[in-house]
C-alpha cells in the first residue's frame, strides 16, 4: 500500500506529522503539501507562475503552491509511481456543510479522486490541535479498515470527507455517514485604513450553522461522533434539468430581440416542489 499525503495547513503543520507518523505504521507513505498555510484554496491551481519543488527530508517534499497543486504535480511526472490512495490533512479546524467548496484540504483529496484515486480528506473538527493524536489515531483506523475491507484498489474511485471531535481516544465515539449541514451567509467584510491611507479588506468569518438537523454532519460532530461523508464532483442540479430545458426550448423559438417568454408552467410547479431552498 501507498499513500500520497498532502494538506493545506502547510508541510510543517502539526496535523500533517501526526497523520503521517501514524499512517506510516501501515503504509508506505509520501508527502507532497504546500510550503505554506493555504486554508480556503479549495481546487485552486497555479497556472502563471512556475512552482519549485524542494525537498524538506526523507520522503518529505514542499512546494510553493496550493494543495491541489501538489497532488497534481506528484501524479502528473513528481512520482514515478501511481498512489493506491491519497490522504489529506489533518486539518486545523472544521470542513464541514458549506465549508468543504472552499476547504484546501478536501480540494488536496479532490484533486486525487479527478485522477481516479480514492481520497480522504480529514479535519478536527476545532482549532488548536488538541487531542491530535487520537485523531491521527482513528484517522489510521479508518485507513486500515478501507484497505481490509478492500475498499481501496477497486475500479471506481471514491471521496471521502471525515471530521474528527477534539476529544480524548476513549471519549470518541463510532463513525457515523451523514450528509452535509448549511451555513448562513458569513460576517460582514472587515474593513481597516493601511498605514499608507488606503482601505483594507478583510474576508469575515464563516457565518452561522443553518442547518444542524438529524443525519448532517454538524449534528453527530456535536454529539462525539466522528463524521464521514462522500462527495462528489458533479454539480448538476439534475432536479432542475427538466425546467431549463422546457425554458430554453421556448427560448430558442422566441423571435431575435423579442423578451423571451415566461417559463413554462408545469416546469415552475417543478421547481417550486423540488428546487433548492429559500436562500440556497
Amino acid at each position: 500500500m501507498r499513500i500520497l499525503i498532502s494538506n493545506d495547513d502547510g508541510y510543517q503543520a502539526p496535523g500533517i506529522q501526526a497523520l503521517r507518523e501514524a499512517l506510516q505504521t501501515i503504509a508506505e507513505v509520501e508527502v507532497v503539501a504546500p510550503e505554506h498555510n493555504n486554508s480556503a484554496k479549495s481546487n485552486a491551481l497555479t497556472l502563471h507562475t512556475p512552482l519549485y519543488v524542494h525537498q524538506a527530508g526523507p520522503g518529505v517534499r514542499y512546494v510553493n503552491g496550493t494543495p491541489a497543486d501538489c497532488v497534481h504535480i506528484a501524479l502528473t511526472g513528481l512520482l514515478d509511481y501511481r498512489p493506491d490512495l491519497i490522504v489529506s490533512g489533518i486539518n486545523n479546524g472544521a470542513n464541514m456543510g458549506d465549508d468543504t467548496i472552499y476547504s484546501g484540504t478536501v480540494g488536496a483529496a479532490m484533486e486525487g479522486y479527478l485522477f481516479g484515486i480514492p481520497a480522504v480528506a480529514f479535519s478536527q473538527a476545532e482549532k488548536g490541535w488538541q487531542h491530535l493524536d487520537a485523531a491521527a489515531v482513528r484517522a489510521r483506523d479508518l485507513v486500515q479498515q478501507l484497505m481490509q475491507g478492500q475498499q481501496i484498489g477497486g475500479q471506481r474511485p471514491w471521496l471521502l470527507n471525515v471530521n474528527i471531535p477534539n476529544r480524548p481516544l476513549d471519549e470518541l465515539k463510532d463513525f457515523k455517514v451523514c450528509r452535509l449541514g448549511r451555513r448562513h451567509a458569513a460576517e460582514r467584510v472587515i474593513m481597516q485604513d493601511s498605514p499608507r491611507g488606503d482601505v483594507m479588506y478583510w474576508i469575515g468569518n464563516a457565518g452561522p450553522v443553518a442547518d444542524s438537523s438529524e443525519g448532517t454532519d454538524f449534528n453527530a460532530s456535536e454529539r462525539g461522533h466522528i463524521t464521514l461523508t462522500p462527495l462528489q464532483v458533479d454539480l448538476t442540479d439534475h432536479d432542475q434539468l427538466v425546467y431549463w430545458a422546457q425554458a430554453a426550448s421556448q427560448w430558442k423559438n422566441a423571435a431575435p430581440g423579442n423578451a423571451a417568454p415566461h417559463p413554462p408552467e408545469a416546469a415552475m410547479a417543478t421547481t417550486m416542489a423540488s428546487g433548492p431552498q429559500a436562500g440556497a
